[in-house]
């Protein structure tokens, strides 16, 4: 789910109550290690055996979506976590394996570093309003 922001109305409140409470389910039951899937590969038959690693521009929507919501700790302690993952240059591929900690599909994967250019926005932009309230 690809963050967005919109002007809340009246007739918004029970979708925006909503909101925080997918995004967390997301962050509880759609990860692994943290890092995002795209869905659960035991519970969808899409065609390819096998597991597939987490895919890190879901991670980066996760971090932004957070920001978003006001869960300012959990996007920046998320935000370290994937950092850390980046390869020696500092560069990210399209998914990540956690148990092994290498970098699976498309490598460099300009989309991851799409994502991660709008969450560094997002957590500064968080951080910056939570100056002035």
């Amino acid at each position: 789910m690809p963050p967005q922001s919109w002007q809340p109305s009246s007739d918004s409140y029970p979708r925006r109550q909503a909101a925080p409470r997918k995004l967390l389910a997301i962050a509880d039951e759609l990860t692994e290690n943290g890092f995002v899937l795209r869905y659960r590969t035991g519970e969808t038959d899409d065609g390819p055996s096998g597991k597939e690693g987490t895919f890190l521009i879901c991670s980066f929507w996760l971090v932004s979506a957070l920001a978003i919501i006001g869960e300012e700790q959990l996007a920046r302690d998320l935000m370290e976590r994937l950092l850390r993952v980046a390869s020696p240059l500092g560069l990210f591929a399209e998914e990540f394996d956690v148990d092994t900690g290498r970098h699976l599909g498309n490598f460099p994967q300009a989309f991851s570093h799409l994502a991660l250019i709008e969450a560094a926005a997002r957590i500064i932009v968080a951080e910056r309003l939570s100056e002035f309230s």
